[in-house]
């Protein structure tokens, strides 16, 4: 986590979720990123791990990471995530949400996991959208 995310946690709530229920970001040269949803595409174009939640998951972590890293970010400015995941059944969206969990680490960002009839491309099971913060001080 950088310095110029917080995540803050509230011992009001639940305290047996795997993440930060908000997050701040301040500073005077902030720079706000978000990023267009992660999709489990190669570098071709082509849906790979069709039919594997996990795997495809894995494929949109790193595409993700690449997106940041293209707007001067790392999974550690995230202050929000979103994770779709095209399943009614709970232990599908729990597939998906591990390896996500995974990439970010201590970076418990707040994040919000969902089930949904389907997305954009065939064969498609997983795609994670992100907020994150920079400091654009230093550009």
């Amino acid at each position: 986590m950088t310095d110029r995310v917080t995540l803050v946690r509230n011992q009001r709530l639940a305290q047996v979720v795997e993440y930060a229920y908000a997050a701040t970001a301040s500073l005077p040269s902030t720079r706000a990123i978000w990023t267009a949803g992660a999709c489990p595409l190669d570098s071709d174009g082509a849906t790979v791990a069709v039919g594997d939640y996990a795997g495809q998951a894995h494929q949109v972590m790193r595409n993700l990471q690449e997106a940041l890293r293209g707007a001067g970010a790392t999974l550690s400015d995230v202050v929000k995530t979103t994770v779709y995941v095209a399943s009614s059944k709970q232990e599908d969206l729990v597939q998906a949400w591990r390896v996500v969990r995974e990439y970010m680490g201590d970076h418990d960002a707040p994040s919000t996991l969902l089930g949904v009839a389907t997305l954009g491309y065939d064969d498609q099971l997983v795609e994670v959208e992100a907020v994150a913060v920079i400091d654009d001080s230093h550009s």
